[in-house]
């Protein structure tokens, strides 16, 4: 196992530093200047901006401007955000802690409501209750997910006024306190149920399938025929064998905690790591743009490498060697 786990992060390497030239090619690529963010506004005189220029390095070769952000992103380096005027370390870690509320909270949702329902299924397949499940998962994926959140909105907060439409917390509330803790959950909870009601349609599908085929195996037939309870095949053997798909998608989900959701964020204006990188595209602050990119596509990495490492651990069977 730790031999396995070295090579892919060995593996990783390669792939990252493929993925930065793309990411700062594209960057490079885009319409526009990040400059107009780093000069004076009032000061347009053509040769206060060409010492600008000169200062902040664009005048350098590409591959000079490449290796200089690559060498300094190793570092612990991300630059300095043209629209906030402070490191983009601090920028992310401003929007962290929202996007990692937003992304447990929807992670929950989407495994409590994908289990219970994907076993009720697959138990008692071609039933009115399977039929309905089925019904609501295919209707939730039919939507597409920004239809959804302004849907949400108006039952959920202008109608009902249930939630409140937008933002993390209360203005005014203190840091810390009880009433602030309070006010973020009741602020995270409806995009993260619209957020979830999308995985939780295919992952209980896929559940559902995976139990309904297991069920139909020797080795289950050879349990019945031992007296076994019907509980215990279900949650024992056949729930050990299904469940590897849903290990799958929980390695992708570890990059999806950080990105977020870009249009969920946006629409319920809730300031997380998915709305910052729509923003950095739009203002054109690169550096936030392309340290957003390099985050997400290791975590990405990050998570196929976990999901890999529980295959061996939800199943045995699978050896990494």
């Amino acid at each position: 196992m730790l031999k396995f786990a070295l090579r892919r992060i060995l593996g990783m390497i390669p792939v990252l530093l493929l993925i930065s030239i793309v990411v700062f090619t594209l960057a490079k690529l885009m319409p526009g200047d990040s400059l107009s963010g780093e000069i004076d506004p009032t000061n347009t005189d053509p040769q206060y901006i060409e010492e600008m220029r000169e200062k902040l390095g664009y005048n350098d070769p590409i591959h000079i401007q490449y290796f200089r952000w690559i060498s300094d992103f190793v570092q612990g380096e991300f630059g300095t955000s043209s629209r906030y005027k402070m490191p983009v370390i601090d920028v992310i870690a401003e929007r962290l802690p929202n996007t990692l509320l937003l992304g447990v909270a929807a992670l929950i949702i989407t495994y409590i409501l994908a289990f219970f329902m994907g076993m009720y299924s697959g138990r008692k397949p071609y039933t009115v209750g399977d039929h309905v499940i089925s019904g609501g998962n295919y209707f939730a994926l039919a939507i597409p997910s920004f239809v959804a959140a302004i849907v949400a909105i108006y039952v959920f907060s202008f109608q009902l006024g249930w939630f409140p439409s937008g933002g993390s917390s209360e203005v005014g509330l203190m840091e810390g306190t009880f009433e602030y803790y309070m006010s973020r959950l009741h602020h995270v909870l409806l995009p993260a149920l619209v957020l979830g009601a999308f995985s939780t349609a295919s992952y209980t599908q896929f559940l559902r399938n995976d139990v309904i085929e297991n069920s139909r195996k020797d080795f289950v037939r050879t349990a019945r025929a031992k007296g076994t309870k019907e509980s215990t095949i279900y949650n024992k053997h056949i729930l050990r064998n299904s469940i590897i798909p849903l290990v799958t998608f929980f390695g992708f989900d570890l990059a999806a905690l950080i990105g977020g959701a870009i249009i969920t964020e946006t629409i319920f204006t809730y300031p997380g790591i998915g709305s910052l990188f729509l923003n950095s595209v739009s203002q054109r602050d690169y550096t936030v743009l392309m340290s957003l990119t390099m985050l997400l596509s290791t975590l990405t990495l990050v998570g196929n490498l976990i999901a890999d490492i529980l295959y061996g651990i939800v199943d045995p069977r699978i050896r990494l060697d």
